[in-house]
């Protein structure tokens, strides 16, 4: 799996935890914003100038997110962040791992 590939992942797997610790979806699925949300931060990751050879996006020096959806995504991280541990220990180590280089 490429690094584009687990970050978008790994997005999901966070849009996902917020989304059902915030929004209560009834069907299991992601309610409307958080699939907007999801669908918004795919793209931007598809279409990233660097590729897989793209460091964070919260360290690139390309801020691509307009400043709603970058609003959103940072309440959802900081929300998410510290759960991953718990949740997903080996992409929140990965995550950790790849902020140090």
């Amino acid at each position: 799996m490429d690094r584009i590939d687990r970050e978008k992942l790994v997005v999901r797997l966070m849009i996902a935890i917020y989304c059902r610790r915030h929004h209560d979806p009834r069907d299991g699925e992601l309610c409307d914003d958080c699939r907007s949300l999801l669908n918004y931060a795919h793209r931007r990751l598809d279409n990233c100038p660097k590729g897989n050879a793209k460091t964070s996006c919260r360290k690139c020096e390309i801020h691509c997110y307009s400043h709603a959806n970058r609003d959103k995504i940072r309440d959802v991280m900081k929300f998410v962040g510290p759960r991953m541990l718990l949740i997903h220990p080996w992409y929140a180590i990965q995550h950790l791992i790849s902020e140090v280089k």
